[in-house]
């Protein structure tokens, strides 16, 4: 017991070090786990033998990381992502495949051993880069949603891989036979005959023992119920554990569905990742979806941690140091063949600038998989045991590699220009009384109230994404640059009633008014500010009513406070107005002080008049709210009943 305290605590002590130093270098939480098992391990030597074990539980991460994306994808985003699982993920795996397997030919290797080399360094880190993009904020770009759908492809490629490999086995030596039957016998004596263990042997052995149809009979009963566990028993089992009132049962319930989940899909031999993150789809839509991810997030990162160290730690320094030369150059080979491979398809699927680098960079190391199929090439005699090491080495390597990778990312996308695919301007075949330039949080809103009222609208915007959502919803609007004169004019600034400009960049929103008041001197401009500087810009270019982003909400707020430290409704709300009027008013005389050319803490005649406004604001609120206290108890008065007669003659 002692002994498992101390080792846990050696690795939360190294991992509560090393990863916030990281983090604060900007060097990435993964590159911190590494650098921690690195530490612990070969350098000081607190840890060693049992790294491997704890790696095979740590691995339970990536399981639970792949339910809880599976819970941010519904089944048809799912589906719309089939072009580039089929596509893009099996092109990588073939591609990478065939030029490592021509590589490792080129130095010597039979067919067999080559083509298995080449299996396992096709396939990537899911553990790694799906916890950076999402660390990175990159899970929703091009470049992310491409990367994660060649890693899906990756782990469901893994299945056909392992069963595959036996068929590439080498004939075994009578040394080789006699080693591994010394080690068989040694692996039976340790094993522990207990209930479990032999239950866990009697499912196995059933299920080998099936035909090969009753095989894919029961995978297929696996994947229907959980899918139908998923669809019908969650809920009741939800409100069920509700009910209990344990917080803690909602944390029971949330391991038992990813651990049952795991165990059911290693049964029939298929991936534990790949049936939670099908049991994630499922519950997407799921209204304990929030609940399943708060529950299981802390446990998913804890183990990804875990196993970042034991990677680290499970570097062999001296084998490292012996062959230093080839271990390194074999590394640095596999990321640029990898990458070579991963920017070529890049483009064939239209990925351009930051989105082609980040898929580039982010997936050209091997990955933790490549851990499984080296051991289990070496037990079924696909490569030789020798080789291994050197094997284990490299991925290790790489993986090692890839937080450098993604800092090698930040600086190029710090440094390009965005390259994206070029979109020409839709052609606008529609007007309207109203023109809304800009469709973000701001213009929806305006766009929402004019059209629901009845009248016809005008919609630009320079975010493609921001057109396609809407034309989802059936609103329709035009993709292109609002502050360009001719699609202004093309969108009927001639005949308009009313602009709306609601653009975001503040220059762009003031050539937009400029040109709009001096080809429309009629025409009333509404216009979105960010602040009182932007609004004396947009007075000066000639905008009617000008709406501040945050003053409306703001102003809300200071009602809803007023309202609970004393005020009535009443004179809350005629605060409100009050303070807006004196505002409004306050706003245009200052903005005939303002000077673009004078800082405004420099601007004396501005200051000064603002001190006069603001003690006027002052003054005016009392009075109104003596006016309002007034007010209110004349109205009392009025609507209190008459006393009775009686009560009078009394």
């Amino acid at each position: 017991m002692e002994g498992f305290l101390f080792q846990a605590s050696i690795y939360l002590a190294a991992a509560v070090i090393a990863v916030p130093l990281a983090a604060r270098l900007g060097l990435g939480s993964v590159l911190g786990y590494l650098a921690a098992g690195i530490l612990i391990g070969p350098v000081i030597g607190l840890v060693g033998h049992e790294t491997e074990e704890l790696q095979h539980f740590a691995e339970f991460g990536v399981v639970m990381m792949l339910f809880l994306i599976g819970l941010e994808l519904e089944p048809k985003a799912l589906w719309d992502m089939r072009h580039r699982l089929l596509g893009l993920g099996g092109l990588q795996i073939v591609l990478t495949t065939i030029l490592v397997l021509a590589g490792a030919m080129m130095l010597g290797q039979i067919w067999s051993i080559s083509l298995a080399i080449g299996l396992i360094f096709a396939l990537s880190s899911t553990a790694i880069v799906l916890q950076t993009l999402s660390e990175k904020g990159l899970m929703q770009t091009g470049g992310g949603r491409s990367a994660f759908s060649v890693l899906l492809t990756q782990d469901i490629a893994v299945i056909p891989m392992l069963a595959f490999l036996p068929l590439l086995a080498l004939p075994r030596t009578p040394r080789e036979v006699i080693e591994e039957a010394l080690e068989q016998g040694a692996d039976g004596a340790e094993k522990a005959h207990t209930a479990t263990n032999a239950t866990h042997e009697a499912a196995l052995s059933f299920v080998q023992s099936l035909p090969g149809w009753g095989v894919t009979l029961l995978t297929i009963g696996v994947i229907a119920a959980i899918i139908l566990t998923g669809v019908y028993l969650t809920q009741p089992v939800f409100r069920f554990i509700h009910a209990a009132r344990l917080r803690e049962m909602y944390t029971a319930l949330a391991l038992l569905i990813v651990v049952g989940i795991a165990f059911l899909m290693n049964l029939v031999g298929l991936s534990p990742a790949l049936g939670a993150f099908l049991a994630g789809v499922v519950l997407a839509s799921s209204e304990f979806r929030h609940e399943l991810e708060s529950d299981i997030a802390p446990f998913k990162g804890l183990l990804l941690g875990l196993f970042f160290i034991t990677v680290g730690a499970g570097i062999n320094f001296k084998v490292l140091f012996s062959e230093f030369v080839i271990v390194f150059g074999l590394a640095l080979a596999i990321i640029l063949l990898k990458g070579a491979v991963l920017y070529m398809l890049g483009r064939f699927f239209k990925l351009r600038g930051r989105d082609l680098w980040l898929f580039t960079l982010s997936l050209a190391q091997a990955g933790e998989f490549g851990f499984v199929l080296i051991s289990f090439s070496s037990q079924t005699n696909v490569i030789p045991r020798e080789m291994t090491e050197l094997l284990l080495l490299v991925v290790a390597i790489t993986m090692l590699i890839t937080p450098l990778l993604f800092i090698l990312y930040d600086w190029l996308s710090h440094r390009m220009e965005e390259t994206g695919v070029a979109h020409e301007p839709d052609e606008i075949d529609h007007e309207g009384p109203v023109i809304i330039a800009g469709i973000g949080r701001f213009g929806q809103i305006v766009n929402r109230l004019v059209r629901s009222s009845g009248f016809d609208t005008v919609v630009l915007d320079h975010d493609l994404a921001a057109i396609q959502r809407m034309r989802r919803f059936g609103v329709k609007g035009f993709f292109g640059d609002p502050s360009r004169p001719e699609l202004l004019l093309a969108a009927g600034l001639k005949e308009a009633k009313v602009l709306v400009v609601a653009l975001d960049d503040v220059d762009a929103a003031i050539r937009l008014v400029t040109f709009a008041r001096r080809e429309r001197p009629d025409l009333h401009i509404v216009a979105r500010a960010r602040d009182r500087t932007h609004v004396f810009r947009l007075y000066q270019a000639g905008a009617n009513d000008i709406v501040r982003e945050l003053f409306d909400s703001s102003l809300r707020a200071g009602r809803y406070v007023l309202e609970n430290i004393g005020l009535s409704e009443y004179e809350a709300s005629q605060l409100e107005r009050a303070f807006y009027q004196h505002d409004r008013q306050s706003v245009r005389e200052l903005a005939a002080l303002w000077n673009p050319n004078i800082p405004t803490v420099d601007n004396t005649a501005y200051i000064e008049r603002a001190m006069e406004l603001e003690k006027d604001l002052e003054t005016m609120l009392l009075s109104q709210l003596e006016e309002a206290v007034a007010e209110q108890k004349v109205k009392k008065k009025a609507d209190t009943p008459p006393e009775s007669k009686a009560e009078q003659t009394d």
